[in-house]
């Protein structure tokens, strides 16, 4: 196998033309990431800055396994192991697939010498490396390029979609203003006000607490898994939720709540950005059930979904009981108002529904990552690329659930959660007049 010019032999304008680019594009980047981090400094965006560190962790970590591979590549394309453990079972393609792969390519007069071919079980590859008959590499060099392959475009696809959530997420929590503002400019009339107050929450109850299903315990989770899908927050759902954290942190009615929900949303990004060692084993265990047969990204893809589904469905179920207590007061400390707490939802901890969309959000960027790598790194003929239809599905479902996801699901879980939150004084002070 030809291994091409080494640097002696290579003109020194070629490889510094190669250096500059190279450099010019990390130092651009760097000095972007710099000057936006001093730019959330300034704004006192201390949540945003503390996402941007940790954005700035995983690219360190991905820059240094990318570095660790290059590194090893050849040392551990060097380890020899004896053919009899590379079982066809664990293979990601089948022997029939390999078949029509090495069929395809001698009509194409190609031959298994380039980096993107998989040579078919059963040929003699003592020909592709050093290790004698009957033993072959532990990971040849092709294979540890495409797994840096891998983990760079999963590592950038993360990031990207990170930022699609929180984008789309604000768009939504900015489109709640004029709500805002409509409500603090009647908030010095006392009268007119509470007058107002008492519209939105029998608006409020109305909407959440007038079906018959709410007063079933089993029935209102199937009307509340209908109603994620008709709306996300109305202008009664907002009202209702700012007064009862108003009035259960003691704040005057002209307190911007409006500012605190972008706070809040800035918050969340910093538990939604990032790959915590959870996921990284997650996306391990993926690859490595990821073998012929199962199409084991086809079924995860529809695991976002149905989380999304869940996590909508609890969100409407807090909101339906927080209109109930409305409706029918169950104690001397509900009723007439809104009383949001944390023991509305799973274990008293509204940070698992976070945790889920931290998930949802992962897995999306996952199935795309998959998509792009074998599209990249792989001709149109392997078997990672071979049934059309279900990639389609897995694309379409995951878009769509990421979009719908950000755009609806993110920005409810932020107003109820943290309505029912127990902020200190200091929070709310910084996120109301900062």
């Amino acid at each position: 196998m030809r291994e091409g010019r080494s640097l002696e032999e290579t003109p020194t304008w070629s490889v510094a033309t190669v250096t500059t680019v190279m450099v010019f594009v990390c130092l651009s980047v760097e000095r972007s990431i710099y000057r936006f981090g001093k730019w959330l400094k300034k704004t006192k965006r201390k949540a945003l800055y503390a996402s941007l560190e940790k954005i700035k962790e995983e690219l360190m970590l991905l820059g240094l396994i990318s570095l660790l591979l290059g590194q090893w590549a050849r040392w551990i394309s060097q380890i020899c192991v004896n053919s009899s453990l590379f079982n066809s079972r664990f293979f990601v393609c089948s022997e029939e697939d390999y078949g029509v792969m090495k069929r395809m390519l001698s009509t194409e007069g190609s031959h298994f010498s380039n980096e993107t071919d998989i040579p078919p079980k059963g040929i003699n590859n003592a020909a592709y490396h050093g290790c004698g008959e009957g033993r072959e590499p532990f990971v040849s060099a092709e294979g540890l390029e495409q797994l840096h392959r891998f983990l760079f475009v999963l590592g950038f696809t993360h990031v990207l979609y990170s930022c699609l959530t929180v984008a789309l997420s604000m768009s939504k929590i900015y489109s709640w203003r004029k709500w805002e503002t409509q409500v603090m400019f009647v908030a010095d009339g006392n009268a007119q006000a509470t007058n107002r107050v008492m519209r939105r929450q029998s608006t409020f109850a109305l909407h959440h607490a007038s079906h018959p299903w709410n007063r079933n315990r089993v029935l209102i989770w199937m009307l509340c898994f209908v109603k994620q899908f008709r709306h996300s927050v109305r202008k009664s759902d907002y009202l209702a939720l700012r007064l009862g954290f108003i009035t259960n942190h003691k704040l005057p009615l002209s307190y911007n709540f409006h500012k605190y929900m972008v706070r809040s949303m800035e918050d969340e990004f910093y538990g939604i950005v990032g790959i915590s060692w959870p996921l990284w084993s997650y996306a391990i265990l993926c690859i490595f059930v990821n073998i012929h047969g199962l199409n084991i990204y086809f079924w995860l893809s529809f695991i976002p979904a149905i989380l999304v589904m869940l996590v909508g469905t609890k969100l409407q179920h807090v909101v339906s009981l927080l209109a109930l207590e409305i409706v029918e007061p169950q104690g001397p400390s509900i009723g007439a108002q809104v009383k949001p707490r944390d023991d509305l939802f799973w274990f008293g901890k509204p940070d698992i529904l976070l945790r889920l969309l931290q998930f949802i959000s992962f897995q999306n960027a996952f199935e795309v990552a998959t998509f792009i790598w074998s599209l990249w790194g792989f001709k149109h003929h392997s078997c990672l690329m071979k049934n059309h239809a279900m990639i389609i599905v897995r694309l379409s479902c995951g878009v769509i659930v990421q979009f719908w996801c950000s755009y609806s699901i993110v920005p409810l879980n932020v107003i109820i959660t943290q309505v029912s939150d127990q902020c200190n004084f200091f929070e709310l002070f910084n996120a109301s007049f900062e």
